[in-house]
């Protein structure tokens, strides 16, 4: 059979359980003792491993296959967690991921594991790296020869107990399946069918779910509820074909407690033999961890049966030639609406107002189809702060609120690299050490909060620390030694000027510039990336509390609402997110100052552009006007006036690419077709702004 067809769903539905994995794993590693989340993990790994065998990709199932048998031994309560297995099963994370990126790019999956491997095997056998253990010292103690009372938890004992107190029969039921049974989980699935027809489990070991899945030898054991006698319950299992034994025993609440508290010291007594064995065994002690917050164990919720999946997956080109047909039929409609308008045709303009409302819906309906959940990017997040903090030997606690937060895939896809910066420098120069947050009286571990949420026709998203924030003092002093600014201009400079010159290419203020980050190193890069999103990023520092990096996307690239207005013969669009009002002024209120025109605007002066002028426009010139039309627009928390010569109205467009027929022009973010067929000239406002 040929697998190529099947290729590229593999690698889809292999890179969601590897982030699934590695979501959970840093889940668990701030709760090891939550055996519900290394189920989880447990069932990822083993359909990833029955995807990649399918596949044929023997040396990523084999490796899952190893991490599937540690983790099976901990949800058995087998072994407990320990720093050692963590990092290990992130190394083997990290390889598989490897894997399926060779397989992305054509190759066979292969990488060298071999020392991966040995450290599972070991893990598995008790037979730690260096260390001299044999592996019997872990076996032995782990694999009892019989079942052994089942442990309960408060609540159930708690279930148990107060049965017994309002006269019901409560039974311990030992279950052994024939060996010659080829359909164990079938046998063991009648005997809780018939025992669930008059009464209630309370507890089974191993779980139900493993049961029916036939992952236990021939026995199982369980704690039951019911009105009717152990004679009547035993032949009604040893009725069951293929059941070779059955023994019921009631208890009551002294046999009970006896029971569980056998199971409690039987646990213990596992626990501690295991980890005897591997403090005995490791020589290196794991590095030091980033200190979890400490988490609530609570009991599991009933889980409720799967919804089916309403979704399917759509190849992003196929995506990319929806929203360009989208765009013509845009196009056309404005054509459309213009006929309408010049032929005065009644009939004509109810099709067309008819028409205008259904494409509006289907604008919508396109748009949202190409808007994805920010937590794509985000969620590579925690696993990279985990293993910063490791590194630098920091305490960090990574807070992401708005993950849900919607933007346009083409954002989406361009925003990850400038985040990575800004959280690697957040971690390495934002945060202070452990001894220094002490000495200044904070928490030893660190906050970096990860936030992102809608305002009007933008989202934002925010990288905010509670580290030693930004010394203007020491700020403008490297700048000034690196010839960035003079100290005439640093002195004239406000706060935030001042923080802006972090962006500056090749800036930082780190003492010693390390391979993780430098506080500036890349941020000039950010700062490229984010304007050629049409966004902006800002900063606010409070020196000795921390520092919030503001990033300003706009939603979408492919279809936006502008202000139309002419100069002379030529059309231009200026986004309306960007605007902030419309006016007229008379040609004595521009003023000049220092060789800058200025006008005054809400009782301030700000910078004053005369469109034909950046553009040279032949056929108009606005120094000959009384008075002009002007476009307020705004760049973060800074305006200016921008004049034109007439506004035609506002519109949606569509975003077109100036392509590689033209060079960068600044000021000119690209172009749209008008319903007219004449082409307009979409203006960048940021360029004006500096």
């Amino acid at each position: 059979m040929d697998m190529n067809q099947y290729l590229s769903m593999f690698i889809d539905e292999s890179n969601d359980h590897l982030q699934s994995l590695n979501e959970n794993m840093l889940q668990l590693e701030g709760n090891p003792e939550d055996l519900g989340i290394v189920q989880v993990i447990f069932r990822s790994a083993h359909t990833l491993k029955g995807m990649a065998a399918t596949m044929g990709f023997e040396d990523l199932a084999s490796l899952t296959h190893k991490m599937e048998n540690v983790l099976d031994m901990v949800r058995n309560e087998k072994l407990k967690m320990q720093d050692f297995i963590f990092d290990t099963l992130f190394k083997s994370l990290d390889a598989l991921e490897t894997m399926v990126q060779d397989i992305t790019n054509g190759g066979e999956g292969k990488a060298d594991v071999s020392a991966i491997v040995t450290s599972l095997q070991a893990i598995e056998s008790g037979e730690w790296t260096g260390g001299d253990a044999p592996a019997a010292a872990v076996a032995q103690t782990t694999v009892p020869e019989t079942l052994a009372a089942v442990q309960l938890d408060e609540f159930q004992y708690s279930v148990l107990d107060q049965s017994i107190a309002e006269g019901h029969r409560v039974f311990y039921i030992e279950v052994l399946v024939s060996e010659h049974s080829q359909l164990k989980g079938v046998r063991a699935y009648m005997v809780f069918d018939l025992l669930e027809r008059s009464g209630e489990v309370v507890k089974a070991f191993p779980s139900v779910q493993d049961i029916e899945q036939e992952k236990f030898e021939r026995n199982f054991s369980l704690y039951y509820i019911t009105t009717k006698e152990a004679q009547e319950l035993e032949q009604g299992i040893l009725s069951i074909s293929e059941i070779e034994s059955a023994k019921v025993i009631q208890l009551d609440q002294e046999t009970l407690e006896q029971m569980t508290n056998q199971a409690a010291v039987a646990a213990e007594a596992e626990v501690v033999a295991v980890n005897d064995a591997i403090a005995a065994s490791q020589v290196k002690e794991a590095p030091p961890k980033a200190e979890a917050k400490p988490t609530e164990t609570k009991a599991a919720a009933p889980k409720q049966a799967a919804a089916p999946s309403r979704t399917i997956r759509v190849d992003i080109e196929r995506l990319d030639v929806l929203m360009n047909l989208f765009s013509e039929l845009l196009i056309d409609r404005s054509r459309l609406e213009q006929l309408a308008s010049e032929t005065g045709n009644n009939d004509l303009s109810d099709t067309v107002a008819h028409l205008s409302r259904v494409s509006t819906d289907l604008q919508n309906i396109v748009l949202k189809l190409r808007m994805v959940p920010v937590d794509t990017v985000f969620n590579r997040f925690p696993r990279m702060i985990r293993d910063l903090a490791k590194t630098l030997d920091k305490k960090i606690d990574l807070v992401i609120t708005g993950a849900e937060t919607e933007l346009d895939r083409t954002v989406i896809d361009e925003i990850g690299d400038p985040l990575v910066h800004l959280l690697r420098n957040a971690v390495d120069h934002g945060v202070e050490s452990i001894a220094e947050r002490v000495a200044a009286g904070k928490l030893e571990m660190g906050t970096v909060n990860l936030r992102a949420f809608h305002s009007g026709n933008h989202v934002f998203i925010e990288i905010e620390d509670d580290g030693k924030g930004i010394y203007r003092e020491k700020l403008l002093k490297t700048a000034i030694s690196r010839g960035v600014v003079t100290e005439e201009q640093g002195a004239k400079m406000s706060d935030d000027e001042v923080n802006q010159l972090l962006f500056a290419p090749g800036f930082s203020t780190a003492d010693v510039i390390s391979d993780i980050s430098g506080r500036g190193v890349g941020l000039d890069v950010v700062k490229s990336k984010i304007t050629s999103l049409g966004g902006n990023v800002t900063i606010h520092s409070t020196p000795g509390k921390g520092t919030n990096f503001s990033v300003q996307l706009p939603l979408t690239l492919s279809i936006i609402a502008a202000m139309l207005v002419r100069v002379g013969s030529e059309k231009y669009a200026i986004p309306l997110s960007s605007i902030v009002e419309t006016a007229i002024v008379q040609r004595e209120q521009v003023r000049n100052i220092h060789g800058n025109k200025m006008i005054t605007f809400r009782e301030s002066l700000i910078p004053y552009l005369s469109l034909n002028e950046v553009f040279s426009v032949p056929d108009f010139n606005d120094a000959e006007e009384k008075e002009t039309e002007i476009v307020v627009i705004r760049k973060g928390d800074r305006l200016a006036a921008v004049s034109v010569e007439e506004f035609i109205g506002q519109s949606e467009i569509v975003l077109k690419s100036m392509g590689t027929y033209l060079p960068a022009i600044e000021g000119i973010s690209g172009a749209t077709i008008l319903g007219d067929g004449q082409v307009a000239l979409i203006v960048d406002p940021n360029a004006f702004i500096k």
